[in-house]
């Protein structure tokens, strides 16, 4: 039976300034571009939750929502460093690590033998030495797989440690919401509650094959996770998958002319990064484009290179989806994962 554990940084860019003047501790703090510039906030303090602020919402309208609200600039350097901190104590407990980002990752602690093999024990060793060493608090969630280590760790935040033994997965996951598994976004949830189906007890009573007819290769992912299967190891390689860059403007490009303009200096930006990275091997380009709705399409085709004139007639078919104001362009390549090119490490 495998053990898995997932770690998470309580509201980590905030948890590091809080952790370095005290005096933000108690205020709505949120890490973030200046709203004037229409900047998004990156992370946010429970304070500032309280009002409703998140992550990924844009600056203006958290101070909207909070008008005492503190914003301040990230300083990713100083993040790093502290992530590295954190990230050498998991590597003391286990080899077996997956970094998601700077705050998370996935730990497999099925073969260690301290603590007295106890799971519980090690994630109670995580949370002290993370808060003795760098002041920052964990939230740890223990369980059989990935996908119930991933949801147990967010079950009971800030400072959170919940555990799902092998013996208690089905009644944890009977009346868990199908919008907690992994993949159902607004789209699959809206379709699957037209059909009465809103907890993992529900979605049971559809046969692997209705789930296929309905979802297709999803189908069998849903029917997996509703009975707590996730076979997904920890992956220990932390290769990047793309390389891309992107700008927020600080006025909507009104027109696909503007966007063409912009896009321009995008995809030389683009060819830098990859200079600097020795020209990996690429197999596919994109176009993201995120409207003054807020809504967010990207295009994509194969290819081996950033062909400007394709990635215009990318932008150009991205655009023609909604036909309105443009916020935010982004450019990028995909990787080929399987060329004998040197991986280029995800930093920490």
């Amino acid at each position: 039976m495998r053990k898995i554990l997932h770690a998470d940084c309580d509201c980590f860019y905030a948890a590091v300034e809080m952790r370095d003047n005290p005096a933000l501790r108690d205020i709505p703090l949120a890490i973030g571009g200046a709203s004037e510039r229409r900047g998004v906030i990156a992370t946010c303090n429970y304070p500032a939750r309280a009002y409703g602020v998140h992550s990924a919402m844009p600056s203006a309208r958290a101070m909207r929502l909070c008008p005492s609200l503190t914003l301040m600039p990230g300083n990713f350097e100083k993040y790093r460093e502290v992530s590295r901190a954190i990230q050498s104590i998991f590597y003391e407990l286990t080899p077996i690590v997956e970094p998601l980002s700077l705050d998370e990752a996935y730990l497999d602690v099925s073969a260690v033998g301290a603590f007295q093999g106890s799971a519980t024990y090690m994630a109670q060793w995580l949370k002290q030495q993370c808060l003795e060493r760098t002041g920052i608090t964990l939230s740890v969630g223990v369980a059989p797989s990935r996908f119930l280590a991933k949801i147990a760790s967010d079950w009971e935040k800030p400072d959170g440690l919940t555990v799902i033994p092998p013996s208690q997965v089905g009644q944890f996951i009977d009346p868990l919401p199908v919008s907690k598994l992994h993949g159902v976004g607004p789209a699959t949830k809206a379709k699957l509650h037209r059909l009465g189906i809103h907890t993992c007890s529900d979605l049971r009573q559809l046969s692997l094959q209705r789930l296929l007819e309905m979802f297709g290769k999803f189908g069998l992912r849903l029917y997996q996770l509703a009975r707590g299967i996730d076979e997904r190891p920890v992956n220990t390689e932390r290769n990047r998958k793309s390389i891309s860059v992107e700008t927020t403007f600080a006025q909507d490009l009104p027109t696909l002319g503007a966007a063409h303009q912009a896009l321009q200096p995008l995809v030389k930006k683009l060819e830098q990064r990859l200079e600097r990275h020795g020209h990996p091997e690429t197999m596919a380009r994109f176009v993201k484009v995120r409207f003054d709705d807020f809504s967010v399409t990207t295009m994509e085709e194969r290819g081996h290179d950033t062909n400007p004139q394709r990635l215009l007639e990318l932008l150009t078919n991205a655009w023609q989806r909604q036909r309105r104001p443009v916020r935010l362009l982004g450019v990028g390549v995909k990787l080929n994962l399987n060329s004998n090119s040197p991986q280029i490490p995800l930093p920490l």
